[in-house]
Parts: structure tokens; sequence; C-alpha cells
């Protein structure tokens, strides 16, 4: 196992790491040691007081970043006819049907997210195997089995981030990046925790939001005060 480099040693040692902040103040800490030659993704982790194995305790649904995530977003669509023209107009980077299915079965994997129209869920259906895995699947829970592809594909370009609890209760995902504006950050970083916290599931007993930290992509983890973040 080789060792973590100076950059990462000195930044590590400047956080607290059992000490837990404000979203602000770990925002800070962590855009401050976000630095890496390339833009750095910065990236939440949230620990759930759930068991996903029981069907009344899963978390999953999508929210719109305020400042949007930094990244371009490649968007695919199932749709046909006048769909699919809509579809292209609104910006889709990849639209088909079961050309699109072939295709991706394939190996063609050149997308971030896939939207499909109600119709065409026969036809995404036989894809489980491989969308599922990767948490590509469409889902009409998060918006994307929708016959209003327009505003999916907008949502999908504009800032909307899907999260899904794994298997030992861990949600997490990207809400920005390190050029950010530290407000720009910590507004993204707490629009995500809201919208996990309102996800809590109807099974969850006990504490339900266990840990919450953020680091940038190449940078240490820093944890935020759970209650602070939820009040």
């Amino acid at each position: 196992m080789t060792k973590p480099g100076k950059r990462i040693r000195a930044a590590r040692e400047a956080i607290d790491a059992g000490k837990s902040h404000s979203v602000e103040e770990a925002v800070k800490s962590v855009k401050a040691n976000a630095k890496a030659k390339f833009d750095e993704t910065i990236e939440i982790s949230m620990n759930l007081g759930i068991d996903t194995r029981h069907a009344d305790q899963q978390v999953r649904g999508v929210v719109s970043l305020p400042n949007g995530t930094g990244r371009d977003v490649r968007v695919a669509v199932f749709a046909k006819d006048a769909k699919a023209d809509e579809a292209k107009a609104a910006g889709a980077d990849i639209v088909g049907a079961d050309d699109l299915m072939e295709k991706i079965q394939g190996g063609f994997m050149d997308f971030d997210r896939v939207i499909a129209t109600p119709d065409m869920m026969s036809v995404v259906g036989r894809l489980g195997k491989v969308l599922g895995p990767r948490g590509l699947m469409p889902n009409p829970k998060v918006g994307t089995v929708t016959p209003d592809v327009t505003k999916a594909i907008k949502d999908a370009k504009g800032g909307a981030v899907q999260f899904k609890a794994e298997k030992a209760g861990v949600v997490h995902a990207g809400v920005g990046k390190a050029s950010f504006e530290e407000k720009a950050i910590a507004e993204n970083v707490q629009a995500f925790i809201d919208a996990v916290a309102k996800a809590k599931p109807s099974g969850a007993k006990g504490t339900y939001i266990k840990k919450i930290a953020i680091s940038s992509t190449m940078g240490p983890g820093v944890k935020i005060d759970t209650g602070a973040a939820s009040a």
C-alpha cells in the first residue's frame, strides 16, 4: 500500500478528524485543501440509520442543487416519434428506441443519465442488468420515467442529483466543484442534506442521520455536525 503524498498528509494534519463542523466551516476547510491540478469534485457522504434489507427502509430520491453540479451531464433518452423530436430539441445527447437498446447491449455507455417515456419501458426493461448496477435505470420516483422529457432533460443538465442508499445505508453524491464559491457549495450541501432528511422512510427507527462528511476528490473528509446541519 502506497503512502499518501506530502500534500495529502499535510491536509489531513490540518483537519481535526474527531471534530464536527458547521456546513460553512466544513466547506471552507475542504475548499482550502482542494489543491490538485484539476477542478476537484466536492463529494458528500451520509451514513443513515436504516436497514436496506427491509422494503420500508429504502431511501432514494432526487434533488435539484441550487448552484448546479459543475459537470457536463450527458443524457440518453428512450423515446420515439414526436417525443424523440422533443428530446432532441431539449438538448438530449443521445435519443433512440430499440436501436439505442441494442447499442447499449453492445457496450455503448457514453452517458451519465437515462430518461425514458413510459411507453418505452418495455424496451428499457431489457437493459436492467446493464443499467441497474450502474444506478442508471430510469425510475418514475426520481422523474426519469416521464412523458415530460423536456423538463427531465433540463433537470438532469441543470443540477438534478439522484441519490439512493447503498446496502450499508450510505448515501453519497457529487455536490459541486472546488472552483465554486464557498457560499454556492454550502447551499448545495445543505440542499442535499435536506432532501435526504425529507426522504426518511417510514420504517427508520432511532437516529436517522448518523454521520455526514464532505471531501474533495483528492482531499481528506471533514465531518459535519448532524444536529446543526438538519436543524
